[in-house]
């Protein structure tokens, strides 16, 4: 890895107070992210994967500083930005861009998509007149999407179209970091493929890192480099894609990939793993190791004692006390 990663979390947190009773004082809090660390190279794809209230899409608000983190450091390009209030942060944030779920409700539906693409290059001072109406034209074709069309509307475009829209505008500032959140999972599977063959593209071609946050082990097959697997907000196994899914160590991570519809027959297998039970609440997380509760192979050991994530081979980390 040459110079600094675009982007270092160092032992992240993020707790949501609970507050209760006639003064509603705090009673408790909601442990989303739960101490993450990791690090995202320049061209690379790291992907998050996890159930739904893992804490995936709060580690992406973090970064992105939509939400301010509990405690840990957010680092961009070596900078520390993690204690910079909203107006000191401003000049950073055309280093890292989104691109959301649902494009459609992040547009304005008053304004033509050119204006939407074009309206970041504005708030920069980027550009302006003409200079800013041929680089919208650019951006529309770089995205696969025709020039005429940017007088149209928002709720005049696909799904499909919409998203390349938010890629558009995302891409507009020249960021070195995209937080994909969920991006394609309300895209029918042939505009899937599109549009992340396309990402796939504008990284080879600008080099773009992402951070891809999803729960579909087929997409992030498709588009990360390495997949980092998180349980109740802390991440429990980490490595390269093709490892990942050739031999998983973790048993969260086993259990995943067991129950996907398209297992890889490559991968190493002890049968089938059926994990049992309920997600516990992030609110009371059970002591120890988080997934002790639900894991086929847990000791007594497993219930008093958090296992860090070691590395337990080159480049590929586990968080289980049995490895």
């Amino acid at each position: 890895m040459s110079g600094a990663p675009v982007l270092e979390v160092e032992n992240l947190v993020k707790h949501f107070p609970i507050h209760g009773g006639l003064l509603q004082r705090r009673v408790g809090a909601v442990k989303a992210v739960d101490g993450v660390s990791f690090a995202i190279a320049k061209g690379e794809t790291l992907g998050l994967v996890g159930e739904s209230g893992c804490g995936k899409s709060t580690i992406g608000k973090t970064v992105l500083k939509l939400i301010e983190p509990t405690a840990g450091r957010i680092l961009l390009g070596g900078e520390d930005v993690t204690a910079l209030k909203p107006g000191a942060m401003w000049p950073h944030r055309r280093r890292i861009q989104t691109i959301f779920q649902d494009p459609y409700s992040s547009m304005n539906p008053r304004l033509s998509a050119g204006t939407i693409v074009g309206e970041p290059l504005e708030n920069f001072g980027i550009a302006k007149g003409k200079d800013l109406e041929a680089r919208v034209v650019r951006l529309f074709e770089r995205v696969g999407l025709r020039p005429d069309s940017m007088r149209k509307y928002a709720h005049e475009f696909s799904g499909g179209q919409r998203q390349r829209l938010g890629i558009a505008k995302a891409l507009s500032v020249n960021p070195d970091l995209i937080v994909a959140d969920e991006p394609v999972s309300a895209l029918d599977v042939s505009v899937q493929a599109q549009v992340l063959n396309l990402l796939i593209d504008l990284q080879e071609e600008l080099g773009l890192a992402y951070l891809f946050i999803s729960h579909d082990l087929g997409v992030m097959r498709h588009i990360s480099h390495r997949i980092a697997v998180m349980y109740l907000g802390r991440i429990v196994e980490i490595t390269d894609k093709r490892t990942l899914f050739t031999n998983p160590l973790h048993p969260y991570t086993e259990a995943l990939l067991s129950a996907a519809t398209a297992p890889d027959p490559r991968r190493k297998r002890r049968g089938k793993k059926i994990v049992q039970g309920d997600v516990p609440s992030p609110a009371n997380p059970p002591s120890g190791c988080h997934f002790h509760t639900r894991c086929p192979y847990a000791v007594a050991e497993c219930k008093v004692t958090s296992p860090p994530l070691k590395e337990v081979a080159p480049g590929h980390h586990v968080a289980c006390l049995l490895r």
